[in-house]
């Protein structure tokens, strides 16, 4: 098994669910490195500050909030730590539905959950049975990276699969987007469509 990402519980109700959290996807992507052709040297980013245009160490690089154009407040690390997140441990169940009510476009990245030990193999093979003899997702908020986010645990192939979601504030509406059509596009449309591998 990968090595977990993320550790915490599962929770509905009195009900908690110690759980770890693995990746469910494997990346394939070719990285490069930009070089200099000349020599094959590694060509590095430089940190150049906007204002004076110095060169700026790591140690001198902060975080900062733009509250305004032009204006903007430093946030520390230990600001960071100190909100109120709910769900910093925690996948909390906020509701059950049928899978076909949620919009696929808000689906992102996909985790296995395993049960966290022995105490938990019952609850998390109770809830996998429920949600598979229901035919039902679970809505849930669980932090990640410091950041509340959504998620939906559904079943696949036994395996309970948490997936982050967008907000619905994240989603662009498909009605701001031009639609160009040409006539015979609309002439062809009425015809079935058929899917063939090349």
């Amino acid at each position: 098994m990968p090595r977990p990402l993320w550790t915490g519980a599962i929770s509905f109700g009195l009900v908690t669910i110690p759980v770890k959290i693995v990746s469910a996807t494997k990346d394939h992507d070719v990285h490069f490195h930009r070089v200099h052709l000349e020599d094959m040297g590694r060509v590095r980013t430089r940190k150049i500050c906007d204002l004076d245009g110095e060169v700026v160490s790591q140690e001198e690089i902060g975080k900062g909030y733009e509250i305004a154009p032009d204006q903007t407040v430093p946030v520390t690390d230990d600001e960071l730590r100190q909100m109120p997140l709910p769900t910093a441990k925690a996948i909390e169940i906020a509701a059950f539905v049928d899978a076909g009510t949620v919009d696929p476009v808000r689906i992102s990245d996909s985790y296995y959950l395993a049960a966290d030990g022995q105490v938990a193999a019952k609850p998390y093979t109770l809830l996998r049975k429920a949600l598979e003899r229901s035919s039902k997702v679970a809505v849930a908020k669980f932090a990640w990276h410091g950041r509340e986010r959504l998620g939906l645990l559904r079943i696949k192939e036994g395996a309970l699969v948490l997936h982050s979601m967008k907000w619905p504030d994240e989603i662009r509406d498909p009605r701001s987007w031009p639609r160009a059509r040409s006539r015979s596009a609309r002439r062809r449309s009425d015809k079935p469509c058929s899917w063939r591998r090349g």
